[in-house]
């Protein structure tokens, strides 16, 4: 009887493919149950009646497309959405992105005291929890709050309500305050690492300043920036305990963001179902985030 000989180098590639599996299974193992279990749970159950109480709580039932359909039919999802696209694009992208960059692009250089204390400060607000840092803007910012007092001893304008009459600017304002931290050391890695014989070459070459940030270092950081953006866009997409505890997702939906109303519809009004559904428009919204940064970043899926 005829023997096959397997030639070493594939007998080789196959042992190692198989440690490289046998290492990787809790990696896999881990994913299946904390991941893509819940999230097929999720698809799940927003196509069913399930709830906290009443008899739908003992009954549970496939209702299909209902939940959906009652979603789209309902105004609020579209003002949600409004709202969440407001806060991610002025929080995210201007804010946090933005704002990280300018920090670590200034504190290139300086003394490392200096940028050791800039990069504590900033930091300390990231390692804060979402809830302690809502209650500290709202003691902030609240009618009888430090900033109204402030105002008040330098100038005779009258006490603002903040949280009533800018509720959208003030939880972007706390949520940048909070994320930026991470923005800034991403860039601040990134421009540690870009040569210093470049720009050393542009400005021998008469570039200005602004050319050789325009020119020579965003450049530079263009995959930085996507990658950033795209992790700092589906953070804040989900941020609902700062939200939540600054405003309620109030006055009048003006801060109503999609977990905000996910929220209310699960655990509020007790529709299980219903607000998975909403959940699953949170995730389309973050694919389709994903899909157009990484379309800049050219990657291939």
């Amino acid at each position: 009887m005829a023997t096959i000989n397997i030639p070493k180098s594939k007998k080789k590639r196959l042992s190692d493919n198989v440690k490289t599996s046998i290492f990787l299974s809790p990696t896999f193992i881990l994913l299946l149950i904390f991941f893509l279990t819940p999230m097929l749970l999720t698809i799940f159950f927003s196509f069913t009646n399930l709830a906290l109480t009443g008899s739908q709580a003992s009954n549970l039932e496939f209702i299909g497309f209902e939940n959906f359909i009652n979603m789209f039919q309902d105004t609020t999802l579209y003002n949600s959405i409004g709202k969440t696209l407001i806060f991610v694009l002025f929080s995210a992208v201007l804010g946090q992105c933005l704002l990280g960059f300018i920090i670590a692009f200034l504190m290139r250089g300086k003394h490392p005291a200096l940028r050791r204390f800039v990069g504590i400060s900033v930091v300390a607000a990231w390692v804060t929890p979402e809830v302690v840092v809502a209650f500290c803007w709202v003691v902030f910012l609240g009618d009888n709050g430090t900033l109204n007092n402030v105002l008040a001893a330098l100038t005779s304008i009258e006490p603002i309500a903040f949280l009533f009459e800018y509720p959208m600017v003030s939880v972007v304002i706390a949520n940048i305050w909070r994320g930026t931290a991470f923005s800034m050391l991403a860039f601040q890695t990134a421009l540690d690492d870009i040569p210093v014989e470049v720009e050393e070459a542009a400005i021998i070459d008469g570039a200005s300043r602004w050319k050789i940030v325009k020119n020579v270092t965003i450049p530079m950081l263009k995959g930085t920036f996507t990658t950033n953006l795209m992790l700092v866009t589906l953070q804040t997409l989900g941020v609902f305990t700062l939200i939540y505890t600054m405003t309620g997702g109030g006055p009048g939906g003006d801060t109503m963001v999609l977990p905000v109303f996910m929220y209310q519809q699960a655990f509020v009004s007790y529709q299980l179902g219903y607000g998975t559904a909403i959940s699953l428009i949170i995730l389309l919204i973050g694919g389709i985030f994903s899909l157009v940064y990484m379309k800049f970043l050219k990657v291939k899926i």
